[in-house]
């Protein structure tokens, strides 16, 4: 089930706070009982789901849910490579870490930690499109519509071998049919 508790949260604490679009934000989080997995650790899955968390959070200083309501876009997920590197284990708190690292034509890039203390437990980089009725809305144009003059940094190296890695990947994928 989707948190929605913990969503409206994300929002409601929020409001009020903007900063630009490239800011890092820090959320802080605990790992509840629902959220465990059989092997006594934060589920791989509602890690994901707990990024989104701190992406709405982003979204809401930044301006960005504001623009997609008034201009009656939307936002998906359009790629992401995740690390899973420390254990985080029932009602241990974390710092999740969120920023924007730029954008190009079509997606926004941006990247998620999960922190306990000095040690990062989890990486995420995410791609996401703005979205409308015809379309792909351009990042530029959406960052223009927020408020923000500027032109996307560039990309870390790394990830543009994503990118460049990702587009290389076959689609729709080459997998046998099963019996």
């Amino acid at each position: 089930m989707y948190p929605i508790i913990r969503m409206g949260k994300a929002i409601l604490s929020s409001r009020g706070q903007r900063i630009d679009i490239l800011d890092p934000i820090s959320t802080f989080h605990r790992a509840w009982p629902w959220d465990i997995d059989p092997w006594k650790d934060l589920n791989n899955g509602r890690i994901v789901t707990l990024f989104d968390l701190g992406r709405i959070a982003l979204a809401q200083q930044t301006g960005l849910n504001a623009c997609l309501i008034r201009n009656r876009w939307g936002i998906v997920v359009a790629g992401n490579t995740t690390r899973y590197r420390k254990r985080i284990t029932m009602m241990q708190s974390f710092e999740m870490r969120t920023r924007c690292l730029g954008w190009d034509a079509r997606f926004f890039y941006m990247e998620q930690a999960m922190w306990r203390g000095e040690d990062c437990c989890n990486h995420i980089l995410i791609r996401g499109a703005v979205t409308s009725k015809a379309g792909i809305v351009a990042p530029q144009r959406v960052v223009e519509d927020m408020g923000h003059r500027t032109e996307s940094p560039a990309l870390p190296d790394w990830v543009q071998g994503w990118i460049a890695a990702d587009h290389a990947r076959p689609w729709p994928p080459e997998m046998p049919a099963t019996r």
